[in-house]
C-alpha cells in the first residue's frame, strides 16, 4: 500500500513538472516583463517544439496517477492493509491529486489567458496618445526573432507601449512581425531595439518605417 502511495506521489510531481516544462517558454516572457528580468524572455524559447510532447506526457502521467488512485484494490491488499495506511495523509489523497491536476491544467493553458497579466496596455496607449496630440505620428513594422506564443506577443506589446510616445502596438508570434504607431519626436528605432533586445532578450531583424 505504501509503495502505491509513494508511486502516486512521484507520478503527481512528475505530472506537474511536465506541465511546467510544456509552458515554461510562454511563462518566462510574462515574468520577464512583469518582474523586470532583463533579457530573459527568450531563455526557454528553444523548448517550444517540445511543448506538444510535454503536454502529452503530463496527461499520461496524471492519467496513470488517477488510475492508480481509483482502481479497485485486490482482496489481499485490503486484508494486509495496516491501520496506519487507512488514514491517508492529505499529500497522498484524491483531493491533493485533484489540486495538482487543476494546477497542471492551468500551466498547460497559460498561453491562452496570459493576456490578463497585461491590463495596462490601453491605459498606457491612451496616456501616450494625449501626450502626442498635435505631434508627428508615424508607423513602423518590426521583424522580431524569438517569439513563440501569445505570452511573447503580450510581452512585446507591453515593452513597446511602455515607451513614451508609442500609441499602439500589436504583434504576431507566427509571423514574427510587430506593428507600432508612435510619435517620432518622442521615441525612435534605437528605443524599439533596446526594448526588445535588452529588456526581453529577443532579436530585432528589421525595422521598416512609413508615414
Amino acid at each position: 500500500m505504501k509503495t502505491n502511495q509513494t508511486s502516486n506521489k512521484i507520478l503527481s510531481g512528475g505530472g506537474i513538472l511536465a506541465a511546467l516544462a510544456s509552458s515554461i517558454c510562454c511563462i518566462t516572457p510574462v515574468l520577464a516583463i512583469l518582474a523586470g528580468l532583463t533579457g530573459s524572455a527568450s531563455l526557454f524559447s528553444w523548448m517550444t517544439p517540445f511543448r506538444p510532447y510535454m503536454i502529452g506526457l503530463t496527461i499520461l502521467i496524471l492519467g496513470f496517477a488517477w488510475y492508480q488512485k481509483l482502481k479497485p484494490r485486490k482482496k489481499d491488499e485490503i486484508a494486509c492493509e495496516c491501520e496506519e495506511d487507512k488514514k491517508t495523509s492529505f499529500w497522498k489523497s484524491k483531493k491533493f491529486l485533484l489540486i495538482l491536476t487543476i494546477l497542471a491544467g492551468l500551466l498547460i493553458t497559460f498561453p491562452y489567458y496570459s493576456k490578463i497579466f497585461f491590463p495596462s496596455f490601453t491605459k498606457n496607449a491612451m496616456k501616450n496618445t494625449m501626450v502626442a496630440k498635435q505631434k508627428k505620428i508615424t508607423y513602423a513594422i518590426i521583424t522580431i526573432e524569438g517569439m513563440t506564443c501569445t505570452g511573447c506577443e503580450q510581452s512585446v506589446n507591453k515593452a513597446f507601449t511602455d515607451l513614451p510616445g508609442v500609441l499602439e502596438a500589436s504583434s504576431d508570434y507566427n509571423t514574427g512581425i510587430a506593428k507600432i504607431k508612435y510619435d517620432k519626436s518622442k521615441v525612435g528605432e534605437a528605443d524599439f531595439k533596446k526594448a526588445i533586445e535588452q529588456t526581453l532578450g529577443y532579436k530585432v531583424i528589421d525595422i521598416k518605417r512609413g508615414e
